[in-house]
């Protein structure tokens, strides 16, 4: 078969020629940003996340194809090849059903029946098969005990009769359990009417962040869909950590499923129950199916599934990410970065517009001497520099720095805000060989000040400098594939620094390195060029840098601005191999280039003869470039207060409503920040009214969204929210103004019944400054400190009847860590 036959089957929502368009320019070196975004009429406008199927897809059939051509060589060397076979071979695409017709050929270390083969007793084991089927009949006085005595074989070790019958036996065990067909029907069986169970382990813990699967099941087809995916994760965590026993099987209350798997062995086994070798027939297909082939197809069955949750939670952590990435930005404007602490102060850092590390200085808020010092440095400071804005981790202490700040800042008569900001990561970024390098001799704290500070400025600019793991928006991160992750984020980061631009004169080479075509060495080759020779005034010039051919140029120029170019051409996301027609199409009428930005656009919009030059979608991004030159496509920032009457869990009340930032998305709900140092839960039942699939058709990261208070559990650190605040709200007006009440819509009579609410899986999430991973045992996933969990769910009530309301139930240490900063 060919790539195009098998891609249509595989991706019909992708058009052939897109596809073959793709793959030619991939395989020329175009990135998939460049292809996106300047190939759109030889892809026919496909977006990123189709282009990067076409390749891995490719990649996929590539490595299917290989193994299908070993398997057939391996075959045809044996000398055991049909044509019917290498037919079957060539078509199939499925890997395990690929290695299911290669098993019977597949080179062996010695075997139980091998070694029955070369003692000679494939023939009697061939008598018994036969005769179990009516191909052969026993002659008069021939019994099984008495033929098998004949075959007997000293020197191979079959001393007798019942030795050499187990020989046998051997032989057809091997026969039954490499039968594709037999396999085929338990893989079919098991994966469409079996289950997943999980019962209490002897390891398991009091209070367990696994209760809820200590008596559970659910089916293999259910855990398979998108929205379930994530509760396997949770399921093989806990029986890695040994508080859980995993069993694939049937339900619990049908105790003849294996039964029935077992019947299609024993009747392949033997059709004649009279033969003199049925109960060796028999017992061979139980041993094939119990010892053989239902392992093997268990094994399968949770790395199927495991595959399927990788790639759902790799999904969910990388348009996470990508949501934080491309977060508003303050901009350049001198900043003051903040990084509250205790027992050892704040440590304050401010930086220039251009992130440029200006000084620093330590502030302490345990008594009112140091208060009093603090306000006295505060204002000193906003008199002598032209501070914009005050930036506040959120971690430790980060509210009350926070309201003491607003505060000095009203007392020195100042209009500055002062502004919260998520610094999950900060602290990795602190002590990492990027932040040593960029400020050898400055404190951690100092370090983690100024990048609190920049990353107000620009997310994107100082995120890329932080492995997109440790930011913490993902779930069960560290129980996924890590390479798959390491690529999705990888290619999550350069999608958002070439979506968005980079100022090649002020681009750190940090942020130059994810620009299409550059990578880490070009990088530092354009920093140490700029360093020597000055800033750039053209793109062009880029092509002095040593070892940056016209084909990185190509590549990256695109994504590149220079606000001093004299070209105003180099301040648009233009590509250069466009500059030639619009000079000509801008001398055609008497105009320059630069009169048709802005404005002038209009001229640009009406040219016929320049849209079909350039292509219909070329000729549209070309007047977009024109009209908003060096348009940031992220949101205009805009800050945000929490309320001013909350710091503590202890402040929370149930029913109160709180403004708050979504930190975290996954399959089970959305994680809210209300500003007292423990995130809170809105379950998935509780973001809106009506049944919601997917969280993330609801919140993205960094969304600002009201929520109301359901529960606090001071003792575990928990919190419930609701988003279900706006419609409750439109309600009340309604009544306000006078209007016939009406029953929230949450309360009416639905359509179809709610769907029962599941048990909210444990969840690995990273907290501010830290990196939470699971507990492993040898020949699993890397050892790591403990994660928090989505909990089991407090208790509410609804139309008079309890109902189980949501909690986030973090491991144990997360308090702790999000504490230690």
């Amino acid at each position: 078969m060919k790539f195009e036959s098998w891609f249509s089957s595989e991706y019909p929502e992708i058009p052939g020629a897109s596809a073959a368009a793709v793959l030619a320019l991939h395989a020329e070196g175009s990135t998939i940003p460049f292809i996106a975004r300047y190939r759109k009429e030889a892809t026919g406008n496909i977006d990123e996340v189709a282009i990067a199927k076409v390749i891995d897809a490719k990649e996929l059939f590539d490595a299917i194809t290989e193994r299908q051509a070993f398997i057939v060589k391996e075959i045809e060397s044996q000398g055991k090849l049909t044509d019917d076979l290498r037919a079957s071979i060539l078509s199939c695409f499925h890997k395990q059903r690929l290695e299911d017709l290669y098993l019977p050929f597949k080179q062996k270390k010695k075997s139980k029946a091998g070694k029955a083969r070369e003692a000679g007793l494939q023939p009697l084991a061939d008598w018994i098969w036969d005769c179990g089927h009516g191909l052969a009949q026993p002659e008069p006085g021939q019994t099984l005990e008495i033929w098998a005595f004949t075959f007997r074989n000293e020197l191979k070790g079959y001393l007798d009769a019942q030795s050499v019958i187990d020989g046998a036996m051997d032989i057809l065990v091997e026969r039954m359990s490499e039968k594709q067909e037999l396999r085929e029907q338990v893989r079919s069986l098991i994966f469409n009417q079996g289950f997943i169970r999980t019962v209490k382990a002897e390891k398991s813990k009091p209070n367990s962040k696994f209760e809820s699967y200590f008596d559970f099941q659910e089916r293999i087809s259910s855990l398979l869909k998108f929205e379930a995916s994530h509760r396997y994760l949770a399921l093989r965590r806990g029986w890695m950590e040994e508080e859980l026993t995993l069993q694939v099987g049937g339900s619990k209350d049908d105790l003849e499923f294996e039964s029935s798997l077992l019947k299609i062995f024993e009747d392949e086994a033997c059709t004649e129950m009279n033969s003199p070798g049925t109960p060796v027939l028999l017992k061979a297909a139980r041993l094939a199916f119990k010892a053989h082939v239902f392992p093997s197809i268990e094994n399968e069955v949770h790395s199927t599934l495991k595959g399927s949750a990788d790639e759902v939670a790799i999904d969910v952590f990388s348009q996470n990410v990508r949501k934080l990435l491309l977060s508003s930005p303050f901009g350049p404007k001198t900043v003051l970065g903040v990084d509250p602490g205790i027992r050892t102060g704040c440590k304050c850092a401010w930086v220039d517009d251009s992130g440029k590390y200006l000084a620093s200085f330590v502030i302490h808020l345990q008594t009112d001497d140091g208060k009093k010092e603090a306000k006295l440095k505060i204002a000193q400071l906003l008199a002598a520099q032209n501070i914009q804005c005050i930036a506040v981790g959120n971690g430790t202490a980060g509210r009350e720095t926070e309201t003491f700040l607003r505060q000095a800042v009203l007392e020195a008569g100042h209009a500055v805000p002062v502004v919260m900001v998520n610094e999950s990561g900060a602290s990795v970024y602190s002590a990492s060989d990027i932040a040593r390098e960029e400020f050898p001799d400055l404190d951690i704290t100092v370090r983690g000040a100024i990048s609190i500070a920049r990353r107000l400025q620009d997310p994107l600019a100082e995120l890329v400098k932080i492995d997109p793991k440790s930011i913490g928006v993902g779930q069960y991160q560290h129980d996924v594939s890590q390479p798959a992750l390491k690529r999705s984020l990888e290619r999550v980061v350069d999608s958002c620094v070439n979506t968005v631009g980079v100022n090649l004169n002020t681009a750190s080479k940090h942020l130059l390195a994810h620009v299409s075509g550059i990578g880490e060495g070009l990088a530092q080759a354009i920093t140490d060029f700029r360093g020597k020779q000055g800033l750039f005034h053209s793109r062009s010039a880029l092509l002095e840098v040593a070892r940056f051919s016209q084909k990185v140029f190509e590549q990256a120029a695109g994504f590149l601005r220079i606000s001093e170019s004299e070209n105003p051409l180099d301040r648009t996301g233009v590509h250069p191999e466009n500059y030639a027609a619009l000079h000509d199409f801008a001398q055609s009428i008497g105009k320059e280039v630069k009169d048709l930005i802005g404005s002038g656009v209009a001229l640009v919009k009406n040219s016929r003869e320049l849209r079909e030059k350039l292509g219909e979608f070329t000729f549209a991004d070309v007047v977009e470039e024109l009209e908003k030159p060096g348009r940031d496509p992220r949101a205009e920032f805009v800050p945000f207060q929490y309320r001013a009457d909350i710091h503590e869990l202890k402040d929370l009340t149930p029913g109160m409503l709180c403004p708050g930032l979504v930190t975290n998305v996954t399959n089970f709900g959305a994680f809210v920040d209300i500003g007292v140092h423990q995130d809170g839960l809105v379950h998935i039942s509780q973001l809106r009214d009506g049944f919601v699939k997917d969280p993330r058709e609801v919140v993205s990261p960094g969304d600002r969204v009201q929520v109301k208070v359901l529960e606090v559990n001071i003792e575990k650190t928990q919190i419930s929210l609701s988003m279900k605040v706006a419609e409750r709200a439109e309600h009340v007006a309604d009544s306000a103004r006078g209007k016939k009440s009406r029953a929230p819509r949450g309360e009416r009579p639905a359509k179809h019944p709610k769907p029962k609410r599941e048990p909210s899986p444990p969840m690995e999430r990273a907290t501010t400054g830290s990196i939470m991973k699971s507990n492993a045992k040898v020949d699993r996933p890397p050892a790591a400190p403990s994660r928090p969990a989505s909990p089991p769910q407090a208790r509410g009530t609804k139309g008079g009847v309890k109902q189980p309301a949501a909690f986030n139930n973090p491991f144990a240490a997360l308090a702790n860590l999000k504490k230690g900063g």
